[in-house]
């Protein structure tokens, strides 16, 4: 499989879709809750899907419907997750107030690090050796993995819930969106960890409640998804102008990616569709129809 797009949410299936067709060539019964985000091995071999209170790891290659492995001890919804380079271990975050880290081939206990608030996103640095969070007090907190601690805290803005977080793939640049619409960007100077973080810039976004932000891989453009029905991309080259508004879905926005040339971005939304837009174009490509529910994640694998 060259290209792997994956949709999930409310309607408890996982759909894994035929990119260029729009056809669902697989679906996979996520029976016991609702699936909060996917996240894609690097290798291709394994989706990972966050639920209620457990990870659960699916084999893409082949048709097997039944998690090879799971991941429980969370004690709320799991709300982020994100794989090491080398897939060795992953980490998950959740409304229960807690960051783990696993190993992925034994799911035994894994390590602990705790907000005093619900973690909505962990994000792994690019040197592998830092986590960077965000929760819902409005704090973004930075996990030295060697020193098995938090070594930094930030606070953009008192009380408002930072709902998303994303770091450059260089490892240059942090960005964190909040419940008001609000983005903030920091560079990071030195690149090889977060110890060095300065503001660059703020900016509204949104009139309304931004669920996901998310950098290029070229760290070339900045996604924002939101309840206001769109998601725009903005230049960062540019000075965060706004390139695009990608304007069609009928409800909430709660997830995109990026394609790995940063050309196409696929959005998923609360109105049961998954759609790919051309970014030079703003326009459709293809929009992919067969959840019962919303839709509030998506992955994308075209490397």
């Amino acid at each position: 499989m060259s290209v792997i797009l994956v949709s999930a949410g409310y309607d408890h299936t996982i759909r894994f879709w035929e990119a260029l067709t729009g056809v669902c060539s697989r679906t996979i019964q996520h029976s016991d809750s609702q699936v909060n985000r996917l996240e894609i091995t690097n290798d291709k071999k394994l989706l990972a899907a966050a639920g209620h209170q457990n990870v659960r790891l699916y084999d893409i290659r082949t048709t097997n419907p039944n998690p090879v492995a799971s991941f429980e001890g969370h004690k709320g919804n799991v709300t982020s997750l994100s794989f090491q380079q080398d897939n060795k271990w992953m980490v998950s975050s959740s409304e229960d107030g807690t960051i783990k880290v696993w190993d992925v081939r034994s799911p035994s206990i894994p390590r602990n690090y705790k907000h005093n608030a619900p973690v909505n996103e962990v994000v792994i640095h690019p040197n592998q050796g830092e986590l960077i969070s965000c929760d819902r007090d409005g704090n973004i907190r930075i996990w030295d993995l060697g020193e098995n601690q938090c070594t930094h805290q930030l606070t953009p803005e008192d009380d408002i819930p930072l709902q998303s977080i994303s770091v450059a793939s260089d490892g240059s640049m942090l960005v964190a969106a909040n419940t008001k619409g609000n983005c903030f960007v920091w560079e990071m100077p030195n690149h090889t960890d977060a110890s060095n973080l300065k503001p660059v810039t703020k900016f509204k976004a949104h009139n309304d409640y931004i669920t996901r932000i998310l950098l290029s891989s070229d760290v070339k453009h900045l996604a924002t998804c939101s309840a206001d029905h769109t998601t725009r991309v903005w230049s960062i080259d540019n000075n965060f102008k706004l390139e695009s508004t990608l304007d069609g879905h009928q409800r909430w926005v709660w997830d995109c990616a990026f394609s790995a040339d940063s050309a196409y971005l696929v959005t998923a939304s609360s109105d049961h569709y998954v759609r790919l837009w051309d970014l030079s174009t703003r326009e459709v490509v293809r929009q992919y129809g067969g959840h019962h529910k919303g839709v509030v994640c998506v992955a994308l694998n075209d490397v």
